[in-house]
């Protein structure tokens, strides 16, 4: 959305659809183009925890489900490189590498801004290390370790074991392109590359530019070789993450970031620390909190069933910091407040429930529709029509208004639509 005029039930609405550099019309979903892309890059829906093609879907069930091109690492996009393959490959013969923008001119009668939400930066409080130490991570990391669809398919493993699988499989390319190196070397000379170093390290081979690149090609070898069965030998021991701590109110109920409580953090830790248990039986989770608000139908029963149930362990207590020890385990230091006795705990994943915050540029979109924010930088409603905004015919659902988990959103979206229904019809 780039501009907007007019007023209730008589909108203009400027929005620029994006070149997504595939023919929607044209494209079936098949994903051959994603298989043979020979570009990977950081997967975004998946937190940065797995891998995606320069050409991909943003998720599974996206709609419309069509594929689309990563401009800013696709290959054909990059000056002085060439690929091509996707269009190559592509039977619908839908890639269009020319396609561009389009700007749309749009009549409309209201407006829903449904906008979402940014997650807090935990990186904000140094003390729980999150950036630093590689397994404290927040909560919707967690959550896409979970999911089935997720970078591990579901199984909860800890992130330095990730890393380190990652380094043995780039370990074993560069070992592998070495090697052929090293053969190059053999076959013109015809001896074998440990021969030939016991006889140039023994000085009976005269020292020459080719002879002391292949000894230390030789070297360089022996030495990465070392360290990826060092780093495979540890990949054998590694295990699913079975000791969690979940730590609630991240940015939320802090003066000095978010004063408001993000409202479904709590549910959302205890639901994640269930599924995990189902996931792994030798489970054992701990929700850190000052105290848990259960506001919902059925949630506080939820929550009892978790603990008795389930076998969650509910601390109160707030933590204080979190550091690690020599196999990258995050050490939990806290006071546990009904005994008042400072205490520490280590586990394998250490999960921050961060705040939910208002997403950046709600600003601009506020100034671009004349609707006014609230002290906390969500748009502001009327508190006896909560989807109004200060602008009539235009209105709000979900994070756009505030906090909100998943079913209120849901109900907030089709009393939205009706609200809108009734401004297209003239009776809002």
């Amino acid at each position: 959305m780039e501009k907007v005029t007019g007023s209730n039930g008589d909108f203009a609405v400027t929005v620029r659809k994006k070149a997504r550099y595939v023919d929607e019309d044209l494209c079936t979903g098949c994903g051959a183009c994603a298989e043979k892309c020979p570009t990977t890059v950081p997967d975004e829906f998946n937190m940065g925890l797995g891998k995606r093609k320069a050409i991909y879907k943003y998720y599974t069930q996206g709609i419309p489900s069509t594929f689309c091109i990563d401009a800013v690492h696709c290959r054909t996009f990059q000056k002085g490189k060439k690929c091509g393959v996707c269009e190559k490959i592509c039977q619908a013969k839908a890639i269009d590498y020319k396609q561009e923008d389009k700007i749309l001119e749009l009549k409309v009668g209201a407006i829903v801004l449904a906008v979402g939400y940014d997650l807090f930066d935990a990186a904000k409080l140094p003390e729980y290390g999150y950036g630093r130490i590689t397994n404290v991570i927040n909560a919707l990391e967690f959550e896409r370790l979970l999911s089935a669809s997720g970078p591990t398919e579901g199984h909860v493993e800890r992130l330095s074991d990730l890393r380190d699988h990652e380094l043995i499989h780039s370990g074993e390319k560069k070992l592998k392109k070495a090697t052929k190196t090293l053969g190059k070397y053999e076959k013109k000379h015809k001896k074998s590359s440990a021969d030939f170093y016991k006889e140039f390290t023994a000085g009976n081979i005269s020292d020459g530019d080719e002879f002391a690149k292949w000894a230390k090609q030789y070297e360089s070898v022996q030495e990465a070789t070392k360290k990826l069965e060092a780093l495979k030998a540890k990949a054998e021991k590694f295990d699913v993450a079975t000791r969690l701590a979940f730590i609630q109110c991240v940015g939320s109920r802090d003066f000095r970031f978010n004063k408001y409580c993000s409202s479904y953090c709590c549910m959302h830790s205890i639901k994640e620390a269930m599924i995990a248990k189902d996931h792994e039986a030798r489970t054992d989770a701990y929700i850190f909190n000052m105290d848990l608000r259960t506001v919902g139908k059925g949630f506080e029963e939820y929550k009892v069933r978790g603990a008795e149930k389930t076998g969650l362990n509910y601390v109160r207590g707030r933590v204080a910091e979190i550091t690690q020890d020599e196999n990258e385990n995050p050490i939990i230091w806290y006071e546990e407040t009904t005994s008042q006795t400072p205490k520490s705990l280590t586990v394998d994943l250490a999960i921050l429930a961060v705040a939910c915050e208002a997403p950046k540029g709600i600003e601009k979109i506020a100034e671009m529709v004349g609707v006014e924010l609230d002290h906390n930088r969500f748009f502001k409603t009327d508190p006896l029509n909560p989807l109004d905004t200060t602008v009539p015919g235009i209105f709000v659902c979900g994070c756009a208004q505030g906090p909100m988990d998943i079913p209120e959103s849901v109900a907030q979206a089709s009393s939205a639509a009706s609200r809108a229904a009734e401004a297209v019809a003239g009776k809002a």
